[in-house]
């Protein structure tokens, strides 16, 4: 059984124990398979896969804000600030684990928020044909889906689930699901105050 998350609604993630919340595992896969071939399929890129990376931002409760994600190498650790790590990068969507990023939520109380996303680092913007499914998983629950079930965006960039820390022993999980041009246009939508630049991986 798995909990479908739909846009806008919020479940909560709460301690399961007197260690705390455990690791939370944020999943991310997709389909790679390249769109049919044909005219229009090479005019709009359609012949070559879809690279989706995942990532996040994060603002931890002592002010320190910053990125996860492949771009950059920021991959992050999961025992030191900002305790959240990415395990790798698929660049394919052939990987059967897909990619995968690890909250520790034993600790909690030093994180205040964390915005997942989504971007198409090399593809065409085809979020249908990806298809992809975001799934957090944490000890002695339910899976929670968050389905990109929106697709009529020509933006690389998908803000996916928001996590808010509630009480220092709860996270609060939204589903976003919402399109930007890039990096900088989701940090301002959600008032994180980044500066950003320019990264390859």
């Amino acid at each position: 059984m798995a909990i479908n998350l739909q846009k806008g609604q919020k479940v909560s993630l709460k301690k399961s124990s007197s260690a705390g919340l455990g690791e939370i595992l944020v999943n991310l896969n997709w389909n790679s398979k390249p769109v049919n071939k044909g005219f229009l399929g090479g005019l709009f890129g359609g012949n070559s896969g879809i690279d989706l990376d995942l990532g996040c931002l994060f603002e931890l409760k002592d002010g320190r804000k910053g990125t996860v994600q492949a771009l950059g190498n920021a991959f992050g650790s999961l025992t030191n600030p900002p305790y959240i790590a990415l395990d790798g990068d698929d660049r394919t969507g052939a990987s059967a684990a897909g990619e995968n990023l690890r909250i520790n939520g034993n600790q909690i109380a030093q994180i205040k928020r964390i915005l997942v996303y989504t971007f198409i680092y090399q593809g065409v913007a085809n979020w249908q044909q990806a298809d992809a499914l975001v799934t957090i998983k944490y000890p002695g629950a339910e899976d929670i889906t968050v389905k990109m079930d929106t697709f009529n965006s020509a933006y690389k960039m998908c803000g996916l689930a928001l996590f808010e820390n509630v009480n220092d022993e709860t996270f609060s999980v939204e589903k976003i699901i919402q399109f930007y041009p890039g990096h900088q246009q989701l940090d301002q939508a959600f008032h994180w105050g980044l500066k950003w630049v320019a990264g390859r991986k």
